[in-house]
Order: structure tokens, then C-alpha cells, then sequence
């Protein structure tokens, strides 16, 4: 019987230094909001829930997870 050892092997629907638009859905326990892409969770540095259509910058992806910060929303009228 062969076991196939699981290589986490998925792939990430985002990618460190690009830019997406999200919608901020919850927040997180040390008070990030929580936006999430292709059923990664993304923490988000300066947003909370209820934040619409903003503009992210992904910082850093791990295993189950990434980081980002807002670029701009569309609140903005700069």
C-alpha cells in the first residue's frame, strides 16, 4: 500500500508584493481585519471589518495565511 505524504504542494492565490482589492469580512485577534482570497486568509494591517472595496498589499504568504496592508480604498478622493 502506497501513503502519499502530503507536500502542501497547494497553491497560493496571492503573491508577496502584488496588490489586490478586498473586502474586510472579520477581525482578527490582535485587531488586524481579516479579508480572505481563494480561501486564504489574509490578516491586514490597519483595516477593520466592515471595510470595502480597499486596496491591499501582500507583505507575506505562509503555509495557511498571509499578510498585507492597505494601499488605498475607495473612500479615497486624492
Amino acid at each position: 500500500m502506497s501513503y502519499r505524504q502530503n507536500t502542501n504542494s497547494f497553491s497560493k492565490p496571492v503573491e508577496t508584493g502584488k496588490e489586490y482589492t478586498v473586502d474586510i469580512t472579520d477581525t482578527g485577534r490582535d485587531g488586524e481585519g481579516v479579508a480572505r482570497i481563494g480561501g486564504l486568509m489574509i490578516f491586514v494591517k490597519n483595516a477593520k471589518a466592515g471595510d470595502k472595496s480597499i486596496k491591499i498589499k501582500i507583505n507575506s504568504v505562509v503555509s495557511r495565511f498571509a499578510t498585507a496592508e492597505v494601499v488605498a480604498d475607495s473612500t479615497d478622493t486624492a
